[in-house]
């Protein structure tokens, strides 16, 4: 049984820094390229970052580019999302997936991800 297990939300003030993890199980963790989405209340879940299987090709969406920071390591199934400059706009619930499919043209489309995490909560106050 597959599982992604999320960590290291919490709340941080505006312009402060988190680290995620993101723990795999039940999968062949090197084969999969692995992604961060996120969802703010009310707002519909969207792309953050993906990093493929050997952790050579990183992906961002335009928001967090220069500020967040997506890696692995595949000795411990682990994949991090070290966010700085934080903005209370991206306050919302953080979601680890894995796709074994995703290619570099469709890094952001969500239903390419076949596994998901139970999310972590970020909350960035002003």
């Amino acid at each position: 049984q597959v599982q992604l297990v999320e960590s290291g939300g919490g709340l941080v003030q505006a312009g402060g820094s988190l680290r995620l993890s993101c723990a795999a199980s039940g999968l062949t963790f090197n084969r999969y390229t692995m992604g961060w989405f996120r969802q703010a209340p009310g707002k519909e879940r969207e792309f953050v970052a993906a990093i493929g299987w050997s952790g050579g090709n990183t992906y961002y969406a335009d928001s967090v580019k220069g500020r967040f920071t997506i890696s692995r390591d595949n000795a411990k199934n682990t994949v991090y999302l070290q966010m700085n400059s934080l903005k209370p706009e991206e306050t919302g619930v953080y979601y680890c997936a894995a796709s074994g499919s995703v290619q570099a043209t469709t890094i952001m489309i969500m239903t390419l991800y076949h596994y998901w995490g139970q999310g972590t909560q970020v909350t960035v106050s002003s």
